[in-house]
Protein backbone atom coordinates (compact mmCIF):
# COMPACT_ATOMS: atom_id res chain seq x y z
CA UNK A 1 0.00 0.00 0.00
CA UNK A 2 1.27 3.33 -1.24
CA UNK A 3 0.41 5.36 1.98
CA UNK A 4 0.39 9.31 1.59
CA UNK A 5 -0.79 12.23 4.39
CA UNK A 6 -3.76 12.39 1.75
CA UNK A 7 -4.50 8.42 1.59
CA UNK A 8 -8.46 7.86 1.39
CA UNK A 9 -10.48 4.80 2.61
CA UNK A 10 -13.03 4.26 0.10
CA UNK A 11 -15.79 3.71 2.46
CA UNK A 12 -18.82 1.60 1.08
CA UNK A 13 -21.34 4.13 -0.18
CA UNK A 14 -17.96 5.80 -1.77
CA UNK A 15 -17.10 8.32 0.02
CA UNK A 16 -13.67 8.92 0.48
CA UNK A 17 -12.56 9.05 4.08
CA UNK A 18 -9.08 10.13 5.19
CA UNK A 19 -7.06 7.34 6.62
CA UNK A 20 -5.00 9.99 9.01
CA UNK A 21 -6.80 12.60 11.09
CA UNK A 22 -6.79 14.63 14.48
CA UNK A 23 -8.52 13.56 17.02
CA UNK A 24 -9.31 16.00 19.72
CA UNK A 25 -10.76 14.44 23.19
CA UNK A 26 -9.83 16.29 26.11
CA UNK A 27 -9.07 19.75 24.15
CA UNK A 28 -11.07 21.49 26.81
CA UNK A 29 -8.93 24.70 26.49
CA UNK A 30 -10.44 27.08 23.44
CA UNK A 31 -7.65 28.98 22.48
CA UNK A 32 -5.37 25.75 22.57
CA UNK A 33 -7.11 23.72 21.30
CA UNK A 34 -8.57 25.67 17.83
CA UNK A 35 -4.56 26.71 17.09
CA UNK A 36 -3.62 22.94 17.30
CA UNK A 37 -6.59 22.36 15.06
CA UNK A 38 -4.98 24.75 13.10
CA UNK A 39 -1.46 23.70 13.32
CA UNK A 40 -2.74 19.79 12.10
CA UNK A 41 -4.13 21.64 9.27
CA UNK A 42 -1.57 23.68 8.28
CA UNK A 43 0.69 19.85 8.92
CA UNK A 44 -1.88 18.59 5.78
CA UNK A 45 -4.17 17.02 8.49
CA UNK A 46 -7.33 16.49 6.03
CA UNK A 47 -10.01 14.96 9.04
CA UNK A 48 -10.73 15.94 12.64
CA UNK A 49 -12.97 13.48 14.86
CA UNK A 50 -14.72 15.54 17.64
CA UNK A 51 -17.96 14.10 19.43
CA UNK A 52 -20.51 16.05 21.50
CA UNK A 53 -19.17 14.75 25.08
CA UNK A 54 -15.67 16.69 24.14
CA UNK A 55 -16.75 20.36 24.05
CA UNK A 56 -15.47 21.68 21.86
CA UNK A 57 -17.46 20.95 18.56
CA UNK A 58 -17.38 24.92 18.55
CA UNK A 59 -14.13 25.28 18.26
CA UNK A 60 -13.66 22.46 15.53
CA UNK A 61 -15.56 24.76 13.63
CA UNK A 62 -13.35 28.27 14.44
CA UNK A 63 -10.36 26.22 13.63
CA UNK A 64 -11.63 25.04 9.74
CA UNK A 65 -13.12 28.45 9.56
CA UNK A 66 -9.45 30.19 10.15
CA UNK A 67 -7.65 27.68 8.39
CA UNK A 68 -6.31 27.84 5.03
CA UNK A 69 -8.22 24.92 3.79
CA UNK A 70 -11.59 25.12 2.22
CA UNK A 71 -14.70 22.86 4.59
CA UNK A 72 -15.38 20.91 1.36
CA UNK A 73 -11.54 19.25 1.49
CA UNK A 74 -11.81 18.57 5.16
CA UNK A 75 -13.75 15.60 6.85
CA UNK A 76 -15.41 16.17 10.01
CA UNK A 77 -16.52 13.72 12.48
CA UNK A 78 -19.08 13.64 15.36
CA UNK A 79 -20.70 12.01 17.49
CA UNK A 80 -23.84 11.23 19.66
CA UNK A 81 -23.50 10.99 23.34
CA UNK A 82 -25.07 8.54 25.36
CA UNK A 83 -27.57 10.64 27.20
CA UNK A 84 -28.79 12.41 24.15
CA UNK A 85 -29.33 8.38 22.22
CA UNK A 86 -33.12 7.48 20.71
CA UNK A 87 -34.52 7.95 17.86
CA UNK A 88 -36.00 11.88 18.22
CA UNK A 89 -33.31 12.70 20.90
CA UNK A 90 -30.46 12.10 18.49
CA UNK A 91 -32.21 14.22 15.60
CA UNK A 92 -32.19 17.28 18.43
CA UNK A 93 -28.61 16.61 19.41
CA UNK A 94 -27.18 16.74 15.58
CA UNK A 95 -28.41 19.93 15.58
CA UNK A 96 -27.52 20.71 18.03
CA UNK A 97 -23.87 19.65 17.14
CA UNK A 98 -24.32 21.31 13.32
CA UNK A 99 -25.20 24.89 15.35
CA UNK A 100 -22.30 24.72 17.53
CA UNK A 101 -20.10 23.63 14.80
CA UNK A 102 -21.27 26.39 12.50
CA UNK A 103 -21.75 23.81 9.27
CA UNK A 104 -24.60 22.83 7.30
CA UNK A 105 -23.41 19.09 7.14
CA UNK A 106 -21.38 16.75 8.35
CA UNK A 107 -18.57 14.26 6.85
CA UNK A 108 -19.80 11.17 9.68
CA UNK A 109 -21.85 11.14 12.30
CA UNK A 110 -21.37 8.05 14.97
CA UNK A 111 -23.53 6.46 17.70
CA UNK A 112 -20.54 7.03 20.55
CA UNK A 113 -21.27 3.78 22.94
CA UNK A 114 -24.23 1.16 22.39
CA UNK A 115 -26.40 1.93 25.42
CA UNK A 116 -28.84 -0.96 25.67
CA UNK A 117 -32.42 0.00 24.83
CA UNK A 118 -31.31 3.33 22.51
CA UNK A 119 -28.50 2.44 20.25
CA UNK A 120 -30.80 0.70 17.19
CA UNK A 121 -32.92 3.80 17.64
CA UNK A 122 -30.28 5.96 17.35
CA UNK A 123 -28.84 4.39 14.15
CA UNK A 124 -32.20 5.06 12.81
CA UNK A 125 -32.55 8.54 13.49
CA UNK A 126 -28.71 8.79 12.13
CA UNK A 127 -29.83 6.53 8.87
CA UNK A 128 -32.62 9.55 8.45
CA UNK A 129 -30.34 12.15 8.45
CA UNK A 130 -28.07 10.49 5.66
CA UNK A 131 -30.88 9.58 3.61
CA UNK A 132 -31.71 13.41 4.27
CA UNK A 133 -28.03 13.91 2.82
CA UNK A 134 -27.19 15.95 6.07
CA UNK A 135 -24.15 13.65 6.42
CA UNK A 136 -21.94 12.07 4.13
CA UNK A 137 -21.36 9.48 5.70
CA UNK A 138 -22.40 7.08 8.87
CA UNK A 139 -21.69 4.74 11.51
CA UNK A 140 -20.75 3.86 15.02
CA UNK A 141 -18.46 4.28 17.28
CA UNK A 142 -17.60 1.00 20.59
CA UNK A 143 -19.60 -1.51 19.10
CA UNK A 144 -18.67 -5.17 19.42
CA UNK A 145 -20.03 -8.18 17.06
CA UNK A 146 -23.61 -8.23 18.94
CA UNK A 147 -24.27 -4.70 18.58
CA UNK A 148 -22.85 -4.50 14.67
CA UNK A 149 -25.35 -8.18 14.52
CA UNK A 150 -28.94 -5.98 15.79
CA UNK A 151 -28.06 -3.18 14.08
CA UNK A 152 -27.58 -5.10 10.82
CA UNK A 153 -30.86 -7.13 10.59
CA UNK A 154 -32.53 -4.05 10.76
CA UNK A 155 -30.43 -1.30 8.89
CA UNK A 156 -31.62 -0.19 5.31
CA UNK A 157 -27.97 1.54 5.41
CA UNK A 158 -25.50 -0.92 7.18
CA UNK A 159 -22.31 1.08 9.15
CA UNK A 160 -19.69 2.79 7.09
CA UNK A 161 -17.36 3.35 10.05
CA UNK A 162 -16.92 1.25 13.34
CA UNK A 163 -14.50 3.63 15.55
CA UNK A 164 -12.97 1.53 18.55
CA UNK A 165 -9.89 1.35 20.91
CA UNK A 166 -6.79 -0.38 19.26
CA UNK A 167 -3.60 -0.26 19.50
CA UNK A 168 -0.87 -3.01 19.80
CA UNK A 169 -2.02 -4.09 23.09
CA UNK A 170 -5.84 -4.22 21.98
CA UNK A 171 -5.56 -5.43 18.39
CA UNK A 172 -9.43 -6.49 18.74
CA UNK A 173 -8.43 -8.82 15.34
CA UNK A 174 -12.16 -11.34 15.57
CA UNK A 175 -13.68 -7.37 15.57
CA UNK A 176 -12.10 -6.15 12.80
CA UNK A 177 -12.41 -9.62 11.03
CA UNK A 178 -16.17 -9.03 11.29
CA UNK A 179 -15.94 -5.19 10.83
CA UNK A 180 -14.27 -6.31 6.96
CA UNK A 181 -16.83 -9.09 6.12
CA UNK A 182 -19.54 -6.50 6.32
CA UNK A 183 -17.10 -3.50 4.78
CA UNK A 184 -17.34 -1.67 7.35
CA UNK A 185 -13.94 0.78 8.05
CA UNK A 186 -12.48 0.12 10.79
CA UNK A 187 -10.71 3.78 12.91
CA UNK A 188 -8.99 3.08 15.64
CA UNK A 189 -8.87 5.26 19.08
CA UNK A 190 -6.30 5.54 21.76
CA UNK A 191 -4.00 4.10 18.62
CA UNK A 192 -0.58 5.14 20.86
CA UNK A 193 -2.61 3.24 23.96
CA UNK A 194 -2.37 6.90 25.91
CA UNK A 195 1.57 6.59 26.24
CA UNK A 196 1.76 3.18 27.84
CA UNK A 197 3.75 1.79 25.15
CA UNK A 198 6.01 4.82 24.43
CA UNK A 199 9.18 2.78 26.15
CA UNK A 200 8.67 -0.69 24.87
CA UNK A 201 11.39 -2.46 24.18
CA UNK A 202 10.23 -4.42 21.03
CA UNK A 203 9.21 -1.14 19.78
CA UNK A 204 12.02 0.71 20.78
CA UNK A 205 14.42 -2.07 18.51
CA UNK A 206 11.85 -1.53 15.71
CA UNK A 207 11.87 2.28 15.77
CA UNK A 208 15.47 2.95 16.08
CA UNK A 209 16.25 0.69 12.90
CA UNK A 210 13.75 2.79 11.33
CA UNK A 211 15.21 6.77 12.69
CA UNK A 212 11.58 6.94 13.86
CA UNK A 213 9.83 7.41 17.43
CA UNK A 214 7.86 4.39 18.85
CA UNK A 215 4.60 6.88 18.24
CA UNK A 216 5.66 6.68 14.62
CA UNK A 217 6.04 3.53 14.55
CA UNK A 218 2.92 2.61 16.32
CA UNK A 219 0.67 5.09 13.26
CA UNK A 220 2.62 3.76 10.85
CA UNK A 221 1.49 0.24 11.87
CA UNK A 222 -2.41 1.08 12.13
CA UNK A 223 -1.71 2.78 8.65
CA UNK A 224 -0.49 -0.62 7.18
CA UNK A 225 -3.07 -2.55 8.84
CA UNK A 226 -5.25 -0.77 6.82
CA UNK A 227 -6.69 1.49 9.87
CA UNK A 228 -7.81 4.64 9.96
CA UNK A 229 -6.20 6.14 13.07
CA UNK A 230 -6.45 9.69 15.07
CA UNK A 231 -3.48 10.78 16.93
CA UNK A 232 -4.43 13.39 19.33
CA UNK A 233 -2.23 16.12 20.38
CA UNK A 234 -2.29 19.77 21.67
CA UNK A 235 1.80 20.20 20.88
CA UNK A 236 2.02 21.34 17.22
CA UNK A 237 5.89 20.03 17.04
CA UNK A 238 3.69 16.37 18.18
CA UNK A 239 0.88 17.06 15.49
CA UNK A 240 3.85 17.70 12.83
CA UNK A 241 5.86 14.23 14.05
CA UNK A 242 2.92 12.23 14.38
CA UNK A 243 1.93 13.17 10.74
CA UNK A 244 5.72 12.03 9.68
CA UNK A 245 5.27 8.37 8.83
CA UNK A 246 5.00 7.92 5.09
CA UNK A 247 9.05 7.91 4.55
CA UNK A 248 9.38 4.43 5.76
CA UNK A 249 7.07 1.00 5.69
CA UNK A 250 7.71 -1.51 8.38
CA UNK A 251 8.76 -5.09 6.90
CA UNK A 252 6.01 -8.22 7.70
CA UNK A 253 7.96 -9.54 10.27
CA UNK A 254 7.88 -6.39 11.94
CA UNK A 255 4.02 -6.00 11.45
CA UNK A 256 4.21 -9.52 13.14
CA UNK A 257 6.13 -8.57 15.80
CA UNK A 258 3.79 -5.44 16.94
CA UNK A 259 0.55 -7.40 16.47
CA UNK A 260 2.24 -10.13 19.14
CA UNK A 261 2.11 -7.12 22.11
CA UNK A 262 -1.41 -8.05 22.09
CA UNK A 263 -2.84 -8.40 25.49
CA UNK A 264 -6.96 -7.01 25.31
CA UNK A 265 -5.81 -4.47 27.45
CA UNK A 266 -7.64 -1.29 27.77
CA UNK A 267 -7.34 1.76 28.55
CA UNK A 268 -10.98 3.10 28.43
CA UNK A 269 -14.55 1.26 29.30
CA UNK A 270 -15.07 -2.11 27.82
CA UNK A 271 -18.38 -1.31 25.43
CA UNK A 272 -19.95 -4.57 27.28
CA UNK A 273 -19.58 -2.89 30.28
CA UNK A 274 -22.27 0.06 29.24
CA UNK A 275 -25.31 0.24 31.07
CA UNK A 276 -28.86 2.07 30.18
Amino acid sequence: MDLTINSTKTLHNGVEMPRFGLGVYKMTDKEEAVNAMIAAIDAGYKAIDTATVYENEQEVGEAVRNSAVKRKDLFITSKVWNTDQGYDQTLRAFEASLERLGFDYLDLYLTHWAVPGSYEETYRAIQRLYDEKLVRSIGVSNHHQPHLERILAKANTKPMVNQIELHPQLTQEPLREFCAQQEIAVTSWSPLARGRLLDHAVLAEIAAKHNKTIAQVIIRWHLQNDLIVIPKSVTPSRIVENADVYDFSLAAEEIKAINALNQDWRTGTNPEDIKA
